[in-house]
């Protein structure tokens, strides 16, 4: 898939790994593509897919702090998602836990690496290590690649206008 200005959002599942890894590459610095990630006013501009809502109840982006939000279509909630964070080193690593709620045993731990590769461009590479393959491909038959593509498209527009 691709995004507005370009850009591949690859998805890769190694058939033998329970993981997902999702690579991005934004036209933004690498310190305001971290912000977008983990300042609540950005995040609920771009995350998920572009006819939801997202709405935080808690959201502490610091080394041990915790997130609770979650996804409305008109008015309705539609899914919750909670975690915790375990490193926030600024501008390089974001580690945290992330469950659905309706799957309350389906925990991932996701590791969002943001590397500087020139001009003023930034890669971003997610690791989601989840406990099983069952698990693993579930969460890809879910529809997550369209929340993730179009989510990485809102973040392009919320790149170019800051």
């Amino acid at each position: 898939m691709t995004s507005t200005t370009g850009h591949e959002t690859r998805i890769e599942a190694d058939p033998a790994l329970p993981t997902i890894r999702i690579v991005r590459e934004f036209d933004a610095p690498q310190a305001r593509v971290f912000r977008a990630w983990i300042e609540p006013e950005l995040v609920t501009q771009w995350l998920g897919p572009k006819d939801l809502d997202m709405k935080i109840d808690t959201w502490d982006a610091r080394t041990g702090g915790s997130y609770r939000y979650s996804m409305h279509r008109e008015g309705q909630e539609i899914a919750a998602f909670y975690g915790s964070f375990h490193e926030v080193r600024p501008d390089t690593r974001l580690v945290q836990t992330f469950t659905y709620e309706g799957v309350p045993d389906g925990v991932s731990l996701e590791t969002a690496s943001f590397e500087a590769i020139g001009e003023g461009r930034t890669r971003v590479t997610v690791l989601s290590v989840v406990d099983s393959l069952v698990a693993r491909d579930a969460i890809l038959a879910s529809g997550m690649e369209r929340g993730v593509v179009e989510g990485y498209q809102k973040l392009d527009a919320l790149l170019a206008s800051a």
